[in-house]
């Protein structure tokens, strides 16, 4: 009887996600049963893996603040920071992230979730790309969170080195191999690219090349000024030597009633000529 029953409440249920009546999208809440299992599941989840984990000094004042740079600049759009209004993310999240500059979190918890994430929400597993090293940093930085004003927020930030975990991160003006570098960290360099006497951004991917070379010429090229070997360049389908010597006239012979022989250059023909030389 009691498997009999399981087996229909199985068949029920399967029916129920078969069908696509739950509305799965984010602006519509879980009902409050399914809410209260999902939570119940994800606490205790976190919860039995994370006693598991040796906790480290995280008071040393250079953990946190290295670790307060790659929080600003991964977590801060979903958790946001002192005196930073709600975002488009934390607003469209749902479940909602919390604010971590409200709440204190148990800093193993807080690891084990930087490090794995939480499926179907979005909450990423940045351990894919930050050593173990860098996410205790990152829980550490949690502990004092929450205690920090904007002020005091944006002045551990300012120290911190900004982001830097060394597993790849993403920067913000990537560039191709062989690109020039990001002109935005060079003043000198910004100010050239501003009023067009020199830097400029090149698109990922642009080999290596002499920017003064390319540099566009008023007039004629100056082949003179350094005898000729200075490199430029030269528009598609131009030769690149401008000092070969010219062709050599085409010659004819002409002879003469006493047998003699004079050549001299063939005339210049035009559009009213035939092409043949003729006895003259």
């Amino acid at each position: 009887m009691l498997v009999g029953l399981s087996f229909i409440a199985v068949l029920a249920m399967a029916g129920f996600v078969w069908s696509g009546l739950y509305n799965i999208g984010a602006d519509d809440p879980h009902t409050g049963p399914v809410y209260s299992a999902l939570e119940t599941l994800r606490e205790r989840s976190i919860k039995v893996r994370a006693k598991e984990l040796q906790v480290p000094n995280l008071e040393d004042p250079a953990r946190i603040v290295q670790g307060s740079g790659n929080y600003a600049a991964m977590c801060g759009g979903c958790h946001l920071a002192p005196g930073m209004p709600d975002t488009e993310l934390s607003r469209g999240l749902y479940p909602a992230p919390p604010n971590l500059t409200r709440h204190m979190v148990d800093a193993a918890e807080a690891f084990w979730v930087i490090k794995h994430g939480i499926k179907a929400s979005g909450m990423p597993a940045w351990g894919e790309s930050m050593a173990d090293e860098y996410i205790w940093n990152m829980a550490a930085f949690l502990q004092v969170l929450p205690t920090l004003d904007e002020a005091g927020y944006q002045a551990i930030v300012d120290s911190s080195g900004g982001h830097s975990h060394g597993g790849g991160e993403t920067q913000p003006h990537p560039h191709g191999e062989g690109a020039a570098a990001n002109h935005h960290d060079d003043p000198a360099a910004g100010a050239a690219a501003a009023d067009g006497s020199g830097g400029h951004v090149h698109p990922p991917g642009t080999p290596p090349h002499d920017d003064a070379a390319a540099k566009p010429q008023t007039g004629m090229d100056d082949h003179h000024g350094d005898g000729g070997q200075a490199p430029h360049a030269h528009p598609p389908g131009t030769a690149a030597d401008h000092h070969e010597p010219e062709a050599q006239p085409r010659m004819v012979e002409h002879r003469h009633a006493d047998g003699t022989v004079e050549s001299h250059p063939a005339p210049q023909t035009n559009p009213a000529d035939d092409g043949h030389d003729h006895e003259h």
